[in-house]
């Protein structure tokens, strides 16, 4: 039987920590990039172009695109995990969230009155969830251990 002072000259010899994490680190990276990757792509082409309201349950239909072009991902060092959504918007309002687990918004409508001016309405309207983001992971998660096969490399 080894003695503890042996097995630790054999690591110290053998395996070169720094360059170990390094390898983890980067393999780690790549992996996660990749399904944030995957997860955003799955997320926009499951939002599609099409006119008028899409029905509860199913992920929003796009009328002028900005949703699709808002879901990014980002890796977060703070919880070392990847990060897919839409970003948030300049305006005030919930939109992305409404649509993704539904409630209640201000909904503004633009209206010319017969005497030739414009006016604002403005009502509160509940929005049944619309869901993009939940699915999309649920069908990219099957996916993600695939992302980290044979991922560590020496180098």
């Amino acid at each position: 039987m080894a003695s503890p002072l042996f097995d630790m000259r054999v690591k110290n010899i053998f395996l070169d920590r720094p360059k170990v994490r390094r390898a983890v680190n980067r393999a780690k990276l790549r992996a996660l990039s990749r399904a944030g990757a995957f997860i955003r792509q799955r997320a926009r082409t499951s939002i599609r172009r099409r006119r008028g309201s899409s029905p509860p349950g199913s992920p929003p239909h796009s009328h002028e695109g900005s949703l699709r072009r808002l879901i990014l991902f980002g890796y977060d060092r703070a919880s070392d995990s990847v990060v897919v959504g839409p970003a948030r918007l300049n305006k005030p309002g919930e939109a992305p969230s409404v649509l993704e687990f539904g409630g209640r918004t201000r909904v503004e409508r633009r209206r010319t009155r017969r005497g030739g001016g414009r006016v604002i309405e403005s009502k509160r309207v509940r929005i049944e969830a619309r869901p993009y983001m939940g699915p999309a992971l649920q069908k990219e998660l099957p996916n993600i251990p695939k992302a980290w096969a044979n991922s560590v490399r020496g180098g």
